[in-house]
């Protein structure tokens, strides 16, 4: 912060005006700002277009099945990823679907109890798998929508070696933009947003050293998909 006005005074100078205090709006013409120009070509298949870019960009492993198989296939892809012990979230939404009886009926499971404390989170770093709800999920990025509630921790999705994201056919979106403007609805209709709103897109990667993209440096070596179709 030394010399800082100073500095931005020859800045200033060089590109020929006075110095900015408060920066000026960009102005956008033709279009709305952040709006996708695929969106489109994403709002004709987004369910392709979804599964396309998480399974080749993002390395996450789809399923996408009807709801009266849903349980069956869940319990196939936790057996593909090593089995239990497992930990559900809370969210009523994976029982009403008949997961989180059939998962607790085949291998070791624990639910994330909402006066569970410190043993929620000794749960989630001994778990295998993470089982949990997503509320969006974005084609244009491959990537999921998660609320944080008393129900379900954020470190159901950050500390099991693989995540299994259940989300409904129906509830993808394009892009961040139409996320931000349900989410901006939601709140005009009087409903309170979660403390913690998670993009998740795909297992933990980088490519920090040489653009070399590696994957399951931290976090979640494995995210999965699974899809239910109800549209």
């Amino acid at each position: 912060m030394e010399n800082r006005d100073a500095f931005m005074q020859k800045i200033a100078g060089r590109l020929g005006r006075e110095p900015r205090q408060i920066p000026q709006p960009l102005a956008f013409s033709g279009h709305a700002p952040l709006t996708s120009r695929y969106a489109g070509q994403i709002q004709q298949h987004p369910c392709d277009s979804f599964i396309e870019y998480a399974t080749t960009v993002m390395q996450a492993h789809c399923e996408v099945a009807p709801l009266a198989t849903i349980p069956q296939l869940a319990e196939r892809i936790c057996n593909q990823y090593g089995g239990g012990p497992l930990l559900i979230s809370g969210d009523a939404r994976l029982a009403n679907v008949g997961i989180t009886a059939h998962l607790q009926h085949t291998f070791p499971t624990h639910c994330w109890d909402s006066s569970g404390g410190e043993e929620n989170l000794r749960r989630a770093a001994e778990a295998n798998i993470g089982v949990v709800y997503a509320e969006y999920g974005l084609c244009e990025t491959g990537g999921v929508v998660l609320f944080s509630s008393e129900l379900q921790g954020r470190a159901i999705s950050l500390l099991p070696t693989t995540t299994v994201f259940v989300i409904y056919k129906s509830r993808l979106l394009y892009g961040v933009t139409p996320l931000a403007h349900v989410l901006r609805q939601r709140v005009q209709e009087g409903e309170s947003l979660p403390s913690c709103i998670n993009l998740i897109a795909g297992p933990s990667s980088t490519a920090d050293i040489e653009l070399i993209k590696v994957v399951g440096v931290h976090g979640p070596l494995n995210a999965v998909y699974l899809m239910i179709e109800d549209c």
